[in-house]
Protein backbone atom coordinates (compact mmCIF):
# COMPACT_ATOMS: atom_id res chain seq x y z
CA UNK A 1 0.00 0.00 0.00
CA UNK A 2 0.50 1.31 -3.23
CA UNK A 3 0.61 3.82 -0.24
CA UNK A 4 2.40 11.62 -2.24
CA UNK A 5 -0.30 14.10 -1.50
CA UNK A 6 0.16 16.45 1.40
CA UNK A 7 3.03 16.05 3.84
CA UNK A 8 2.27 13.33 6.40
CA UNK A 9 2.43 14.33 10.03
CA UNK A 10 4.63 12.17 12.19
CA UNK A 11 4.42 12.03 15.97
CA UNK A 12 6.79 10.13 18.20
CA UNK A 13 6.55 9.23 21.84
CA UNK A 14 9.36 8.05 24.07
CA UNK A 15 8.87 5.84 27.10
CA UNK A 16 8.24 8.91 29.29
CA UNK A 17 5.21 9.87 27.18
CA UNK A 18 6.80 13.05 25.81
CA UNK A 19 5.22 13.80 22.45
CA UNK A 20 6.93 15.86 19.82
CA UNK A 21 5.82 16.70 16.31
CA UNK A 22 8.70 16.26 13.89
CA UNK A 23 8.80 18.93 11.23
CA UNK A 24 11.51 20.39 9.05
CA UNK A 25 11.03 24.15 9.06
CA UNK A 26 13.12 26.28 6.74
CA UNK A 27 13.80 29.62 8.37
CA UNK A 28 16.36 32.17 7.25
CA UNK A 29 16.93 35.85 6.81
CA UNK A 30 18.30 37.68 3.77
CA UNK A 31 20.04 41.04 3.54
CA UNK A 32 18.37 43.46 1.09
CA UNK A 33 21.19 43.16 -1.48
CA UNK A 34 20.80 39.38 -1.60
CA UNK A 35 17.07 39.79 -2.09
CA UNK A 36 17.68 42.09 -5.06
CA UNK A 37 20.06 39.57 -6.59
CA UNK A 38 17.57 36.78 -6.06
CA UNK A 39 14.65 38.55 -7.68
CA UNK A 40 16.81 39.82 -10.55
CA UNK A 41 17.34 36.18 -11.56
CA UNK A 42 13.79 35.03 -10.89
CA UNK A 43 13.09 34.34 -14.58
CA UNK A 44 16.41 32.60 -15.18
CA UNK A 45 15.02 29.16 -16.09
CA UNK A 46 14.77 28.35 -19.77
CA UNK A 47 11.32 28.23 -21.35
CA UNK A 48 12.02 24.79 -22.83
CA UNK A 49 12.48 23.10 -19.44
CA UNK A 50 10.27 20.12 -18.61
CA UNK A 51 8.94 20.38 -15.07
CA UNK A 52 7.51 17.62 -12.87
CA UNK A 53 5.67 18.35 -9.64
CA UNK A 54 6.19 15.47 -7.23
CA UNK A 55 9.09 13.06 -6.63
CA UNK A 56 7.17 9.89 -5.74
CA UNK A 57 7.01 6.81 -7.93
CA UNK A 58 4.77 8.58 -10.49
CA UNK A 59 7.02 11.64 -10.84
CA UNK A 60 10.29 9.72 -10.82
CA UNK A 61 8.95 7.15 -13.31
CA UNK A 62 7.80 9.94 -15.63
CA UNK A 63 11.27 11.50 -15.51
CA UNK A 64 12.91 8.14 -16.17
CA UNK A 65 10.71 7.16 -19.10
CA UNK A 66 11.07 10.59 -20.72
CA UNK A 67 14.84 10.25 -20.75
CA UNK A 68 14.77 6.50 -21.41
CA UNK A 69 12.73 6.81 -24.58
CA UNK A 70 14.20 10.01 -26.04
CA UNK A 71 17.53 11.13 -27.40
CA UNK A 72 19.42 13.60 -25.20
CA UNK A 73 17.78 17.03 -25.20
CA UNK A 74 19.02 20.46 -24.16
CA UNK A 75 16.09 21.14 -21.85
CA UNK A 76 16.50 20.67 -18.14
CA UNK A 77 14.26 18.13 -16.46
CA UNK A 78 13.23 19.76 -13.19
CA UNK A 79 11.49 17.87 -10.37
CA UNK A 80 9.90 19.76 -7.48
CA UNK A 81 9.32 18.20 -4.07
CA UNK A 82 7.81 20.07 -1.13
CA UNK A 83 9.41 17.76 1.43
CA UNK A 84 13.06 17.29 2.36
CA UNK A 85 13.20 13.83 0.79
CA UNK A 86 12.15 12.08 -2.39
CA UNK A 87 9.74 9.17 -2.63
CA UNK A 88 6.32 10.68 -1.95
CA UNK A 89 4.25 7.96 -0.33
CA UNK A 90 7.25 5.65 -0.27
CA UNK A 91 8.98 6.18 3.05
CA UNK A 92 10.51 4.34 5.98
CA UNK A 93 10.28 4.86 9.72
CA UNK A 94 12.92 3.97 12.28
CA UNK A 95 11.94 1.99 15.37
CA UNK A 96 14.59 0.79 17.81
CA UNK A 97 17.25 1.57 15.23
CA UNK A 98 15.65 -0.48 12.44
CA UNK A 99 13.86 0.84 9.35
CA UNK A 100 10.40 -0.35 8.34
CA UNK A 101 8.18 0.58 5.41
CA UNK A 102 5.71 3.28 6.41
CA UNK A 103 4.06 3.84 3.03
CA UNK A 104 3.90 1.60 -0.05
CA UNK A 105 5.22 -1.64 1.38
CA UNK A 106 5.10 -4.55 -1.06
CA UNK A 107 5.83 -5.33 -4.71
CA UNK A 108 3.98 -8.03 -6.61
CA UNK A 109 6.14 -10.50 -8.57
CA UNK A 110 4.34 -9.41 -11.76
CA UNK A 111 4.94 -5.69 -11.21
CA UNK A 112 7.22 -5.68 -14.23
CA UNK A 113 8.19 -2.00 -14.29
CA UNK A 114 9.18 -1.94 -10.63
CA UNK A 115 11.04 -5.23 -10.97
CA UNK A 116 13.10 -3.88 -13.85
CA UNK A 117 13.65 -0.58 -12.05
CA UNK A 118 15.16 -2.52 -9.16
CA UNK A 119 17.36 -4.58 -11.51
CA UNK A 120 18.48 -1.51 -13.42
CA UNK A 121 19.34 0.36 -10.23
CA UNK A 122 21.04 -2.62 -8.59
CA UNK A 123 18.61 -2.63 -5.66
CA UNK A 124 18.37 -5.87 -3.72
CA UNK A 125 15.23 -7.47 -2.36
CA UNK A 126 14.70 -7.45 1.37
CA UNK A 127 15.38 -10.94 2.69
CA UNK A 128 13.19 -11.04 5.81
CA UNK A 129 10.23 -12.59 4.01
CA UNK A 130 7.75 -10.06 5.37
CA UNK A 131 4.30 -10.64 3.90
CA UNK A 132 4.51 -14.41 3.24
CA UNK A 133 3.18 -17.23 5.47
CA UNK A 134 1.65 -14.90 8.03
CA UNK A 135 -0.15 -16.34 11.03
CA UNK A 136 -3.52 -14.80 10.23
CA UNK A 137 -6.36 -14.18 12.64
CA UNK A 138 -9.67 -12.57 11.66
CA UNK A 139 -11.12 -10.58 14.56
CA UNK A 140 -14.75 -9.47 14.81
CA UNK A 141 -14.24 -7.15 17.77
CA UNK A 142 -14.93 -9.84 20.34
CA UNK A 143 -13.15 -13.00 19.18
CA UNK A 144 -11.09 -14.51 16.41
CA UNK A 145 -13.61 -16.07 14.04
CA UNK A 146 -10.83 -17.75 12.05
CA UNK A 147 -7.13 -18.34 12.48
CA UNK A 148 -4.40 -20.16 10.60
CA UNK A 149 -1.76 -22.13 12.47
CA UNK A 150 1.14 -20.46 14.28
CA UNK A 151 4.34 -20.63 12.22
CA UNK A 152 6.74 -23.55 12.72
CA UNK A 153 9.84 -22.82 14.82
CA UNK A 154 12.79 -21.11 13.10
CA UNK A 155 15.08 -23.61 11.43
CA UNK A 156 12.31 -26.12 10.77
CA UNK A 157 12.88 -28.58 7.97
CA UNK A 158 11.55 -28.02 4.47
CA UNK A 159 9.11 -30.90 4.95
CA UNK A 160 7.69 -29.43 8.14
CA UNK A 161 7.25 -26.04 6.53
CA UNK A 162 5.50 -27.60 3.52
CA UNK A 163 3.17 -29.60 5.78
CA UNK A 164 2.42 -26.44 7.76
CA UNK A 165 1.50 -24.58 4.57
CA UNK A 166 -0.66 -27.51 3.42
CA UNK A 167 -2.60 -27.64 6.69
CA UNK A 168 -3.21 -23.87 6.53
CA UNK A 169 -4.52 -24.26 2.99
CA UNK A 170 -6.86 -27.00 4.15
CA UNK A 171 -8.11 -24.79 7.00
CA UNK A 172 -8.87 -22.00 4.55
CA UNK A 173 -10.55 -24.41 2.16
CA UNK A 174 -12.68 -25.87 4.94
CA UNK A 175 -14.00 -22.45 5.93
CA UNK A 176 -14.32 -20.73 2.56
CA UNK A 177 -14.70 -23.61 0.12
CA UNK A 178 -14.60 -23.06 -3.62
CA UNK A 179 -14.82 -19.29 -3.09
CA UNK A 180 -11.06 -19.36 -2.51
CA UNK A 181 -10.47 -20.52 -6.08
CA UNK A 182 -13.04 -18.10 -7.48
CA UNK A 183 -11.40 -15.22 -5.62
CA UNK A 184 -8.01 -16.19 -7.05
CA UNK A 185 -9.45 -16.56 -10.54
CA UNK A 186 -10.98 -13.09 -10.30
CA UNK A 187 -7.61 -11.55 -9.34
CA UNK A 188 -5.72 -13.53 -12.00
CA UNK A 189 -8.11 -12.39 -14.73
CA UNK A 190 -7.44 -8.78 -13.74
CA UNK A 191 -3.68 -9.36 -13.79
CA UNK A 192 -3.88 -10.98 -17.21
CA UNK A 193 -5.52 -7.85 -18.60
CA UNK A 194 -3.17 -5.53 -16.70
CA UNK A 195 -0.18 -7.26 -18.29
CA UNK A 196 -1.28 -5.81 -21.64
CA UNK A 197 0.22 -2.50 -20.49
CA UNK A 198 3.67 -4.04 -20.99
CA UNK A 199 3.08 -4.86 -24.66
CA UNK A 200 5.47 -3.41 -27.22
CA UNK A 201 4.79 0.01 -28.74
CA UNK A 202 3.65 -1.50 -32.02
CA UNK A 203 0.63 -3.12 -30.33
CA UNK A 204 -0.01 -0.65 -27.49
CA UNK A 205 -1.46 2.78 -28.24
CA UNK A 206 -0.66 6.01 -26.45
CA UNK A 207 -3.69 7.15 -24.45
CA UNK A 208 -4.79 10.73 -23.79
CA UNK A 209 -7.51 9.77 -21.29
CA UNK A 210 -7.88 7.15 -18.58
CA UNK A 211 -11.19 5.79 -19.84
CA UNK A 212 -9.71 4.73 -23.18
CA UNK A 213 -6.64 3.32 -21.45
CA UNK A 214 -8.83 1.10 -19.27
CA UNK A 215 -11.24 0.13 -22.06
CA UNK A 216 -8.32 -0.96 -24.26
CA UNK A 217 -7.18 -3.47 -21.62
CA UNK A 218 -10.71 -4.58 -20.74
CA UNK A 219 -10.51 -3.20 -17.19
CA UNK A 220 -12.87 -0.23 -17.44
CA UNK A 221 -15.96 -2.22 -16.45
CA UNK A 222 -14.38 -3.06 -13.09
CA UNK A 223 -14.27 0.63 -12.21
CA UNK A 224 -18.01 1.03 -12.72
CA UNK A 225 -19.19 -1.60 -10.23
CA UNK A 226 -18.29 -2.35 -6.62
CA UNK A 227 -15.97 -5.17 -5.66
CA UNK A 228 -18.81 -6.83 -3.76
CA UNK A 229 -21.01 -6.84 -6.87
CA UNK A 230 -18.19 -8.29 -8.97
CA UNK A 231 -17.42 -11.04 -6.45
CA UNK A 232 -21.05 -12.05 -6.03
CA UNK A 233 -21.29 -12.42 -9.81
CA UNK A 234 -18.04 -14.45 -9.69
CA UNK A 235 -19.73 -16.91 -7.33
CA UNK A 236 -18.08 -16.07 -4.00
CA UNK A 237 -20.14 -16.83 -0.91
CA UNK A 238 -21.07 -14.15 1.62
CA UNK A 239 -18.81 -15.50 4.36
CA UNK A 240 -15.71 -15.24 2.17
CA UNK A 241 -16.63 -11.68 1.16
CA UNK A 242 -17.46 -10.48 4.68
CA UNK A 243 -14.40 -12.10 6.25
CA UNK A 244 -11.41 -12.85 4.04
CA UNK A 245 -11.99 -10.34 1.24
CA UNK A 246 -12.92 -7.59 3.71
CA UNK A 247 -9.75 -8.22 5.71
CA UNK A 248 -7.69 -7.82 2.54
CA UNK A 249 -9.35 -4.58 1.39
CA UNK A 250 -9.14 -3.08 4.89
CA UNK A 251 -5.42 -3.87 5.09
CA UNK A 252 -4.50 -2.74 1.57
CA UNK A 253 -6.86 0.21 1.03
CA UNK A 254 -8.40 0.88 4.45
CA UNK A 255 -11.83 0.44 2.88
CA UNK A 256 -14.64 -2.09 2.62
CA UNK A 257 -15.82 -4.27 -0.25
CA UNK A 258 -17.89 -1.31 -1.47
CA UNK A 259 -14.75 -0.03 -3.24
CA UNK A 260 -14.71 -0.18 -7.02
CA UNK A 261 -13.96 -3.53 -8.57
CA UNK A 262 -10.57 -2.77 -10.12
CA UNK A 263 -9.14 -1.32 -6.90
CA UNK A 264 -10.53 -4.37 -5.13
CA UNK A 265 -8.93 -6.76 -7.62
CA UNK A 266 -5.58 -5.01 -7.19
CA UNK A 267 -6.02 -5.33 -3.43
CA UNK A 268 -6.68 -9.07 -3.73
CA UNK A 269 -3.59 -9.48 -5.92
CA UNK A 270 -1.64 -7.71 -3.17
CA UNK A 271 -2.42 -10.58 -0.79
CA UNK A 272 -0.73 -13.25 -2.89
CA UNK A 273 2.52 -15.02 -2.06
CA UNK A 274 5.86 -13.92 -3.48
CA UNK A 275 5.47 -10.28 -2.45
CA UNK A 276 8.73 -8.47 -1.81
CA UNK A 277 10.26 -5.09 -1.05
CA UNK A 278 13.52 -3.21 -1.55
CA UNK A 279 16.23 -3.74 1.03
CA UNK A 280 16.72 -0.42 2.82
CA UNK A 281 13.37 1.01 1.68
CA UNK A 282 11.22 1.23 -1.43
CA UNK A 283 11.85 5.00 -1.61
CA UNK A 284 15.21 4.14 -3.21
CA UNK A 285 13.35 3.32 -6.42
CA UNK A 286 12.30 6.96 -6.77
CA UNK A 287 15.73 8.25 -5.79
CA UNK A 288 17.49 5.98 -8.27
CA UNK A 289 15.16 6.81 -11.15
CA UNK A 290 15.59 10.55 -10.60
CA UNK A 291 19.37 10.15 -10.58
CA UNK A 292 19.33 7.97 -13.70
CA UNK A 293 17.19 10.58 -15.48
CA UNK A 294 19.75 13.27 -14.54
CA UNK A 295 17.05 15.51 -13.11
CA UNK A 296 17.53 18.85 -11.42
CA UNK A 297 15.91 18.17 -8.07
CA UNK A 298 14.32 20.95 -6.04
CA UNK A 299 13.81 19.59 -2.52
CA UNK A 300 11.71 21.53 0.01
CA UNK A 301 10.35 23.59 -2.86
CA UNK A 302 6.66 23.07 -3.45
CA UNK A 303 4.79 24.62 -6.34
CA UNK A 304 2.17 27.21 -5.35
CA UNK A 305 0.82 28.13 -8.79
CA UNK A 306 0.95 27.09 -12.45
CA UNK A 307 0.04 29.72 -15.06
CA UNK A 308 -0.36 29.35 -18.81
CA UNK A 309 1.89 31.97 -20.47
CA UNK A 310 1.12 30.96 -24.05
CA UNK A 311 3.95 28.78 -25.29
CA UNK A 312 5.07 27.79 -21.82
CA UNK A 313 3.95 27.63 -18.19
CA UNK A 314 5.14 29.75 -15.30
CA UNK A 315 5.57 27.78 -12.10
CA UNK A 316 5.83 29.79 -8.88
CA UNK A 317 7.32 28.00 -5.91
CA UNK A 318 6.83 28.48 -2.20
CA UNK A 319 10.31 30.02 -2.14
CA UNK A 320 9.19 32.90 -4.35
CA UNK A 321 10.99 31.64 -7.44
CA UNK A 322 9.57 31.30 -10.94
CA UNK A 323 10.31 28.63 -13.54
CA UNK A 324 9.33 28.67 -17.20
CA UNK A 325 8.44 25.23 -18.53
CA UNK A 326 7.35 24.09 -21.98
CA UNK A 327 5.83 20.97 -20.42
CA UNK A 328 4.49 20.62 -16.89
CA UNK A 329 3.59 17.27 -15.35
CA UNK A 330 1.62 17.12 -12.11
CA UNK A 331 2.63 13.85 -10.44
CA UNK A 332 0.97 14.27 -7.06
CA UNK A 333 -2.71 13.98 -6.15
CA UNK A 334 -4.39 17.38 -6.51
CA UNK A 335 -7.00 16.50 -3.93
CA UNK A 336 -5.14 17.82 -0.88
CA UNK A 337 -2.54 20.22 -2.28
CA UNK A 338 -3.01 23.92 -2.81
CA UNK A 339 -1.82 24.64 -6.34
CA UNK A 340 -3.51 27.54 -8.12
CA UNK A 341 -3.99 27.04 -11.85
CA UNK A 342 -4.39 29.97 -14.27
CA UNK A 343 -6.65 29.47 -16.11
CA UNK A 344 -8.43 27.06 -13.73
CA UNK A 345 -8.50 23.35 -14.56
CA UNK A 346 -11.51 21.11 -14.12
CA UNK A 347 -11.23 17.73 -12.39
CA UNK A 348 -13.98 15.68 -10.71
CA UNK A 349 -14.07 15.86 -6.90
CA UNK A 350 -12.19 13.04 -5.20
CA UNK A 351 -11.55 12.33 -1.53
CA UNK A 352 -8.32 10.79 -0.34
CA UNK A 353 -8.54 7.90 2.10
CA UNK A 354 -6.29 8.61 5.06
CA UNK A 355 -4.49 5.67 6.61
CA UNK A 356 -3.08 6.19 10.09
CA UNK A 357 -0.02 4.01 10.48
CA UNK A 358 0.95 3.59 14.13
CA UNK A 359 4.24 1.87 14.93
CA UNK A 360 4.53 0.52 18.46
CA UNK A 361 7.46 -1.11 20.17
CA UNK A 362 6.01 -3.01 23.08
CA UNK A 363 3.59 -5.89 23.70
CA UNK A 364 -0.03 -6.44 22.76
CA UNK A 365 -2.49 -6.96 25.61
CA UNK A 366 -3.91 -10.50 25.25
CA UNK A 367 -6.93 -9.62 27.42
CA UNK A 368 -8.05 -7.06 24.81
CA UNK A 369 -8.44 -9.97 22.38
CA UNK A 370 -9.95 -12.37 24.90
CA UNK A 371 -6.77 -14.44 25.13
CA UNK A 372 -4.55 -15.43 28.02
CA UNK A 373 -1.05 -14.99 26.55
CA UNK A 374 0.76 -12.81 24.02
CA UNK A 375 1.97 -16.00 22.37
CA UNK A 376 -1.66 -16.84 21.50
CA UNK A 377 -2.14 -13.66 19.44
CA UNK A 378 -1.81 -14.11 15.64
CA UNK A 379 1.03 -12.20 14.00
CA UNK A 380 -1.35 -10.63 11.48
CA UNK A 381 -4.70 -9.49 12.86
CA UNK A 382 -7.23 -8.60 10.20
CA UNK A 383 -10.62 -7.15 11.04
CA UNK A 384 -14.16 -7.28 9.73
CA UNK A 385 -16.19 -4.26 8.64
CA UNK A 386 -17.92 -3.59 11.98
CA UNK A 387 -18.42 -0.14 13.55
CA UNK A 388 -16.86 -0.84 16.95
CA UNK A 389 -13.49 -2.11 15.68
CA UNK A 390 -11.02 0.79 16.01
CA UNK A 391 -8.29 -0.48 13.68
CA UNK A 392 -8.00 -2.19 10.30
CA UNK A 393 -5.06 -4.47 11.08
CA UNK A 394 -2.15 -5.14 13.41
CA UNK A 395 0.97 -6.93 12.17
CA UNK A 396 4.23 -8.00 13.76
CA UNK A 397 7.19 -6.31 12.04
CA UNK A 398 10.02 -7.50 14.25
CA UNK A 399 10.19 -9.90 17.18
CA UNK A 400 13.44 -9.41 19.06
CA UNK A 401 12.38 -11.61 21.95
CA UNK A 402 9.19 -12.53 23.80
CA UNK A 403 9.09 -9.15 25.52
CA UNK A 404 10.29 -6.83 22.74
CA UNK A 405 8.16 -6.72 19.57
CA UNK A 406 7.58 -4.00 16.98
CA UNK A 407 4.06 -3.78 15.53
CA UNK A 408 2.40 -1.80 12.74
CA UNK A 409 -1.23 -0.79 13.24
CA UNK A 410 -3.41 0.52 10.39
CA UNK A 411 -6.52 2.51 11.23
CA UNK A 412 -8.87 5.00 9.58
CA UNK A 413 -8.54 7.49 12.44
CA UNK A 414 -5.82 8.42 14.88
CA UNK A 415 -5.53 6.03 17.81
CA UNK A 416 -5.25 8.05 21.00
CA UNK A 417 -3.14 7.06 23.99
CA UNK A 418 -6.01 5.74 26.08
CA UNK A 419 -7.04 3.33 23.31
CA UNK A 420 -3.46 2.24 22.63
CA UNK A 421 -3.03 1.54 26.33
CA UNK A 422 -5.99 -0.84 26.11
CA UNK A 423 -4.64 -2.62 23.04
CA UNK A 424 -1.06 -2.79 24.33
CA UNK A 425 0.09 -3.83 27.79
CA UNK A 426 3.40 -1.99 27.34
CA UNK A 427 4.62 0.68 24.92
CA UNK A 428 8.27 1.69 24.81
CA UNK A 429 8.07 3.69 21.59
CA UNK A 430 5.16 4.95 19.50
CA UNK A 431 5.27 6.65 16.11
CA UNK A 432 2.15 7.88 14.33
CA UNK A 433 1.97 8.78 10.65
CA UNK A 434 -1.11 10.15 8.89
CA UNK A 435 -0.93 9.28 5.19
CA UNK A 436 -3.30 10.57 2.49
CA UNK A 437 -2.60 7.14 1.12
CA UNK A 438 -4.96 6.53 -1.80
CA UNK A 439 -8.30 7.69 -3.19
CA UNK A 440 -11.52 6.81 -1.41
CA UNK A 441 -12.86 4.40 -3.98
CA UNK A 442 -16.48 4.16 -5.03
CA UNK A 443 -18.38 2.94 -8.06
CA UNK A 444 -18.82 4.18 -10.69
CA UNK A 445 -15.48 5.98 -10.75
CA UNK A 446 -14.94 9.31 -12.53
CA UNK A 447 -11.57 10.20 -14.01
CA UNK A 448 -9.75 13.48 -14.29
CA UNK A 449 -8.22 14.31 -17.68
CA UNK A 450 -4.64 13.26 -18.35
CA UNK A 451 -4.16 16.49 -20.34
CA UNK A 452 -5.56 19.16 -18.04
CA UNK A 453 -5.69 22.05 -20.50
CA UNK A 454 -5.59 20.59 -24.01
CA UNK A 455 -1.94 21.70 -24.32
CA UNK A 456 1.05 20.47 -22.32
CA UNK A 457 -0.17 20.34 -18.72
CA UNK A 458 -0.38 16.66 -17.75
CA UNK A 459 -1.77 14.85 -14.70
CA UNK A 460 -0.31 11.41 -13.97
CA UNK A 461 -2.44 10.71 -10.89
CA UNK A 462 -5.71 10.73 -12.82
CA UNK A 463 -5.09 6.99 -13.28
CA UNK A 464 -5.04 6.54 -9.51
CA UNK A 465 -8.84 6.69 -9.46
CA UNK A 466 -8.69 3.23 -11.05
CA UNK A 467 -6.24 1.71 -8.54
CA UNK A 468 -3.33 2.93 -6.43
CA UNK A 469 -0.04 1.05 -6.16
CA UNK A 470 3.60 1.54 -7.04
CA UNK A 471 3.11 -0.32 -10.31
CA UNK A 472 -0.05 1.52 -11.37
CA UNK A 473 1.86 4.77 -10.80
CA UNK A 474 4.68 3.53 -13.04
CA UNK A 475 2.27 2.33 -15.75
CA UNK A 476 0.45 5.68 -15.74
CA UNK A 477 3.77 7.54 -15.83
CA UNK A 478 5.02 5.54 -18.81
CA UNK A 479 1.87 6.39 -20.74
CA UNK A 480 2.21 10.10 -19.91
CA UNK A 481 5.86 10.08 -21.01
CA UNK A 482 4.91 8.46 -24.32
CA UNK A 483 2.05 10.96 -24.71
CA UNK A 484 4.42 13.89 -24.22
CA UNK A 485 6.89 12.43 -26.72
CA UNK A 486 4.12 11.90 -29.28
CA UNK A 487 3.06 15.55 -29.04
CA UNK A 488 6.50 17.20 -29.08
CA UNK A 489 9.37 17.08 -31.61
CA UNK A 490 11.55 14.86 -29.43
CA UNK A 491 13.89 12.34 -31.02
CA UNK A 492 13.67 8.72 -29.88
CA UNK A 493 16.58 6.99 -28.19
CA UNK A 494 18.10 4.28 -30.36
CA UNK A 495 18.74 1.91 -27.43
CA UNK A 496 16.58 2.51 -24.34
CA UNK A 497 17.93 1.44 -20.95
CA UNK A 498 14.61 -0.29 -20.32
CA UNK A 499 12.74 -1.67 -23.30
CA UNK A 500 8.99 -2.20 -23.66
CA UNK A 501 9.83 -5.58 -25.15
CA UNK A 502 9.36 -8.65 -22.95
CA UNK A 503 11.73 -11.57 -22.85
CA UNK A 504 10.89 -15.27 -22.79
CA UNK A 505 10.31 -15.12 -19.02
CA UNK A 506 7.72 -12.38 -19.45
CA UNK A 507 9.98 -9.71 -17.92
CA UNK A 508 10.76 -6.38 -19.54
CA UNK A 509 14.18 -6.26 -21.13
CA UNK A 510 16.98 -4.08 -19.81
CA UNK A 511 19.72 -3.23 -22.29
CA UNK A 512 22.41 -2.70 -19.69
CA UNK A 513 23.61 -4.37 -16.53
CA UNK A 514 22.24 -3.22 -13.19
CA UNK A 515 23.99 -0.25 -11.64
CA UNK A 516 26.43 -1.05 -8.91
Amino acid sequence: MEPRGRTPQEETENHDGDFRLRRHPLTFSMPPLFLLLLFSSIHASAADDICIVGSGISGSSTAFFLTNYTAPISAQLRVFESRDRVGGRLATVSVAGENFEAGGSVIHPRNLHVRRFADLLGLAARDDGEGDDDWLGIWDGARFVFSTLPPPPPGSSWLRRRLHALVNSLLLLKRYGLSLFRMDSFAQEMLKKFLLYYNGFESRPVFDNVEDMLKWSGLYGLTQRTLEEELIDAGLNSQTISELVTVITRINYGQSVSISGLAGAVSLAGSESGLWAIKGGNWQLAAGLLKTANTTLHLQEGIASISDAGDYYVLKSNKGREYNCTVTVVATPLDEVNITFTPPVSIPPRKMQHTHATFVRGLLNPKFFGLSSVSDIPELIGTMELPDIPFSSISVLKKRNEHDITYKVFSRAKLDDSLLDQIFSTREETIRIDWPAYPHYHAPEDFAPIILDGKHLYYVNSFESAASAMETGAVAAENVARLIISRLPLGLRASPLLSSEKGADGHLISSRSPAK
